[in-house]
């Protein structure tokens, strides 16, 4: 299964001079606990960074800095950890594993935003695979007993 069939395809997004207040009223509004920074390159907008909810905790609110001063570009994690949507599911796990990360953007072969995929995204998709393997042992014992009085 690739990450394309799960990932969220509406994505948060600012631009690098916004403030970082700004990306905390969408994070807000919209319930979630990152925003993607992208920047427009020949029509396409590429992801080039995320600021999460934690980083606006550690890196505004316990230092104290003004949050409308301070840009999403200044406290941005600018090594971003990207993967593209034809990625299998295992491969994206074992990525962000490796990167230590908890949402990848997703990207199409051109580099666009395609979507993000988070941990309780991934949760969700193997606990939903684990039940049906649950139900597959259930089901062939069921079947055994009545084949087998």
């Amino acid at each position: 299964m690739s990450v394309s069939e799960f990932c969220h395809r509406e994505v948060v997004t600012i631009q690098k001079d916004e403030c970082a207040q700004e990306a905390a009223k969408l994070m807000r509004k919209h319930h979630v606990g990152n925003v993607i920074i992208v920047a427009e390159e020949k029509g396409i907008q590429k992801p080039v960074g995320i600021v999460t909810d934690r980083d606006l905790v550690v890196e505004i609110m316990a230092t104290e800095l003004d949050p409308t001063v301070i840009t999403v570009g200044d406290i941005m994690k600018p090594d971003l950890a990207a993967i593209n949507k034809n990625t299998d599911i295992l491969e994206v796990i074992r990525y962000m594993r490796r990167k230590a990360v908890r949402r990848v953007p997703v990207v199409d072969d051109n580099m666009q935003l395609f979507g993000i995929v988070t941990l309780d995204d991934l949760l969700q998709v193997l606990s939903q695979e684990f039940s049906s393997l649950v139900k597959l042992v259930e089901r062939e014992i069921s079947k055994e007993i009545q084949q087998r009085p």
